[in-house]
């Protein structure tokens, strides 16, 4: 096991990014009223993040995304919304080429 230092963001660089996106891209706009609220809120935050948002790392694909990314879809587009609107993902509908 490695001890990182106290006080030192540049120790563990990816724990830190993490997080940062964490805290950017959701609980700096929402108001966390209990322990218990905050594992909902870190539980939808996490199924996002590896599910649904795209990383630069990944060619702007989720990191769980399976097969060739499409390209040059038109048709329909879906929303998917979670914490209430606060985070959202657009896929197109099935069958739309």
């Amino acid at each position: 096991m490695i001890v990182t230092p106290p006080l030192a963001p540049t120790a563990n660089a990816a724990a830190e990014r993490w997080v940062g996106s964490l805290r950017r891209e959701c609980l700096d706009w929402l108001l966390i009223v209990s322990e218990r609220h905050l594992a909902v809120v870190l539980h939808e935050y996490l199924a996002h993040y590896n599910n649904e948002r795209p990383h630069r790392s990944c060619g702007l694909r989720s990191p769980t995304a399976l097969g060739d990314p499409a390209l040059a879809l038109t048709g329909a587009v879906l929303r998917k919304v979670r914490l209430d609107g606060l985070l959202s993902d657009y896929r197109y509908a099935p069958g739309a080429a």
